[in-house]
């Protein structure tokens, strides 16, 4: 038995619901790597992982909601930013499963506008909170309050303990690079690298599976915000407790463990040049979208990569998308101000 069907049955002992169209397509990209004069560039579409446009969250979810659904959960309390990709998917997650969802969405930088990501959450029938609690321990008190408030009127809530959640959404993403794995060997070919948007549990996870499969290629893990801790020894914590839930003797050390905080700009949510740049240039070579907020600051560290002259033109790259499209609309008005306008052809008179 190889380490591969290994893995994928150590996978399949967790408990887990079905919610994603999986596998996701690996998509060659022609033009948009044309465009760039470099490597093959491929894209791994979990943009199409169904429930309300999709995304990497969806995949957690799988594991996560599990826990809900063994609870026999009539209410998830959960919480993010007012434009959370993670919160949408939590509320489509809840009404696929019948479960009530109410969310904690911290006011942040941004408006409280409903439209984008705060729009689709009243459509899939989630109540929320506009809080001025910033994400992380603040707001995660703030959710554990809340979570009380409703057990203590006889709710069955279930609300995420962060730690716990970290270690069971990685292993969505370790089954995601066995996906990976099983396409490129039916298309025959071997990444230089792969590029990814994670500061989280998305890239710890396909670092434990790079770790037990053995894979050689590098995973640019690209950040979309910079944390106040030392983030490759968190991805590697988070690792290593996914890897004791599987039950698992690998161990993933922070050096293994590649973060790239260069391409976050002003900070997190703010639209670069070059994340628009990244943005306009796939959309208009493949007629795929990127979000500001994620996919595009990876993209651009990956554009960066190939013209710096990193890769030859005979190497093939994997660029995972993990969603986010909502985040267009919500910040349309700045976006579109620093669009590059598409001249108008010429008519025959």
């Amino acid at each position: 038995m190889d380490s591969l069907t290994d893995l994928e049955l150590c996978i399949g002992r967790l408990p887990r619901v079905s919610l994603a169209h999986l596998p996701t397509p690996l998509e060659r990209l022609p033009r948009f790597s044309e465009s760039l004069g470099g490597p093959q560039i491929w894209i791994k579409r979990d943009d199409c992982t169904g429930l309300a446009m999709g995304g990497n969250k969806t995949r957690h979810n799988e594991f996560l909601m599990a826990d809900a659904v063994e609870e026999n959960a009539d209410l998830v309390v959960w919480g993010a930013g007012v434009q959370s990709n993670n919160c949408r998917q939590t509320a489509a997650s809840c009404a696929k499963l019948g479960i009530a969802c109410h969310l904690l969405l911290s006011r942040g930088g941004h408006g409280h506008e409903i439209q984008g990501n705060l729009l689709l959450d009243h459509i899939l029938g989630a109540s929320y909170e506009i809080v001025d609690e910033c994400v992380g321990p603040e707001l995660d008190q703030r959710i554990a309050r809340t979570a009380q408030l409703f057990r203590d009127q006889g709710r069955q809530v279930y609300s995420w303990d962060r730690s716990t959640v970290k270690a069971k959404a990685a292993i969505s993403y370790s089954q995601c690079l066995i996906e990976i794995t099983r396409q490129i060997e039916a298309q025959d070919i071997e990444p230089a690298a792969l590029y990814i948007c994670s500061g989280g549990s998305t890239g710890a996870g396909l670092a434990l599976a790079r770790k037990i499969l053995q894979i050689n290629y590098p995973i640019h893990n690209i950040l979309p915000i910079h944390w106040p801790w030392d983030e490759q020894q968190d991805l590697s914590d988070i690792a290593n407790a996914a890897a004791d839930l599987l039950e698992l003797p690998e161990r993933v050390a922070p050096e293994e463990i590649n973060i790239d905080g260069a391409y976050v700009g002003k900070g997190y949510g703010i639209p670069t040049e070059e994340c628009m740049e990244a943005i306009q240039l796939l959309a208009r070579t493949e007629g795929i979208l990127l979000d500001p907020s994620y996919t595009a600051k990876a993209m651009a560290g990956l554009i960066d990569h190939v013209r710096s002259g990193r890769y030859s033109t005979s190497q093939h790259i994997i660029f995972v998308h993990t969603g986010g499209t909502p985040a267009l609309f919500a910040g349309a008005g700045d976006l579109a101000a620093m669009l590059t306008p598409t001249e108008k052809p010429l008519a025959d008179h």
